[in-house]
C-alpha cells in the first residue's frame, strides 16, 4: 500500500525536479534580488528594502512603459481574434480533404526561428523592403514611407508571432461544439448568422478568452519585436528589463520590474483561472 502512495511521486519526480529547479528556484532569486540595495560602486549589497519598487513608482517614465505594454498587449489581443476567429471558423466548418494541410500550415511558423521570423519584417517595410519596393515601382509614392520603427511595425511583429495561438485555441473550442447544436438552430427557422450568433459563438467563448489570455501574457512578457521593429519611443516592459539587467547590471531594480510585471500578469491568469478554468489552453497543446 505504502509503495503504491510512493509511486506516482516516483513517476513525477523528474518533471517536478525541472520545474523546481529552471522555474521556482529561479523566480525565488529574483524577489530575493528586487530587495537588495544598488551601491554607487555598482556593488548589489543584500538588504530587505522596498526602494527598487518605490524608484520604480517615482518617476512616471517606469509606469508609462508599464501601461504602454498593456496598451500593446490589448491591441495584440484585439487583431488576432479579429484576425484569428474567421480561419478558425473555416477550419471548423469545412469538409476539404485538405483541412489538415490548412492547420499544418497554420503550425508552419513554429518551425522557423523567432527572431529570424521578426527580422524578415525588415525586408518588407524597410525603406528598401518590399512594400516600398513595390509602391515606387507602381508610382504610389514618391519617397519611401516610414513603415518600420513605430508602434505599427511592432504590432505587425507580435501578430505574426502570436495570431497562431489564436486560431488554435479557438478552433479546439469550435470542433468540440455538436454539430446537430447548428443543425437544430437551422431546422427551428434560425437563419445561418443566427445559428452562430446563438449558438456557435456562445459555445466558442472558452476558447476566444483562452487564446486572449495566452495572446496578453506573451506579448507582455516578450521584447523582440519592440527591439528590432521599435523605436527609441516603443519600448515594452521587458525591454527595460533587458536594459537594466543586462545593460547596467543594476540587477536589483530590473528584478523589482520583473517581480512587478509577474504580479500583474499572476493576478491576471489567477482571475481567468478562478471564473473560467485554464485547462482550456491545455487542451489546445493536446
Amino acid at each position: 500500500m505504502e509503495q503504491k502512495a510512493w509511486k506516482p511521486w516516483a513517476l513525477l519526480a523528474p518533471s517536478l525536479s525541472a520545474v523546481l529547479f529552471l522555474l521556482v528556484i529561479p523566480v525565488c532569486f529574483i524577489i530575493v534580488y528586487s530587495f537588495w540595495l544598488r551601491a554607487p560602486t555598482g556593488a548589489d549589497i543584500p538588504a530587505f528594502q522596498f526602494g527598487n519598487y518605490q524608484r520604480f513608482f517615482a518617476d512616471f517614465f517606469y509606469p508609462s512603459i508599464l501601461i504602454r505594454t498593456i496598451r500593446v498587449a490589448l491591441e495584440t489581443v484585439a487583431l488576432c481574434l479579429l484576425m484569428g476567429y474567421i480561419p478558425a471558423y473555416f477550419f471548423y466548418r469545412t469538409e476539404s480533404r485538405h483541412k489538415s494541410i490548412f492547420l499544418i500550415l497554420i503550425m508552419l511558423p513554429f518551425w522557423i526561428s523567432f527572431i529570424i521570423r521578426t527580422l524578415s519584417w525588415i525586408n518588407i517595410l524597410g525603406d528598401t523592403g518590399l512594400l516600398n519596393h513595390v509602391l515606387l515601382r507602381m508610382g504610389i509614392i514618391s519617397e519611401p514611407l516610414g513603415l518600420l520603427y513605430n508602434e505599427g511595425a511592432v504590432l505587425m511583429g507580435l501578430i505574426q508571432y502570436l495570431l497562431p495561438f489564436m486560431i488554435l485555441n479557438v478552433y479546439v473550442s469550435l470542433e468540440g461544439i455538436d454539430r446537430s447544436l447548428v443543425e437544430a438552430a437551422r431546422s427551428l427557422g434560425s437563419t445561418e448568422w443566427q445559428a452562430f450568433r446563438e449558438v456557435v459563438l456562445p459555445l466558442s467563448l472558452p476558447g476566444v478568452s483562452a487564446g486572449c489570455l495566452l495572446v496578453f501574457v506573451l506579448t507582455a512578457g516578450t521584447y523582440l519585436p519592440p527591439m528590432i521593429l521599435g523605436g527609441p519611443g516603443n519600448d515594452m516592459i521587458a525591454n527595460l528589463i533587458f536594459k537594466r539587467v543586462i545593460g547596467t547590471l543594476d540587477w536589483p531594480f530590473g528584478s523589482a520590474i520583473s517581480v512587478i510585471l509577474l504580479g500583474i500578469l499572476g493576478t491576471i491568469v489567477y482571475t481567468y483561472n478562478r471564473y473560467l478554468g485554464i485547462n482550456q489552453i491545455f487542451k489546445t497543446f493536446q
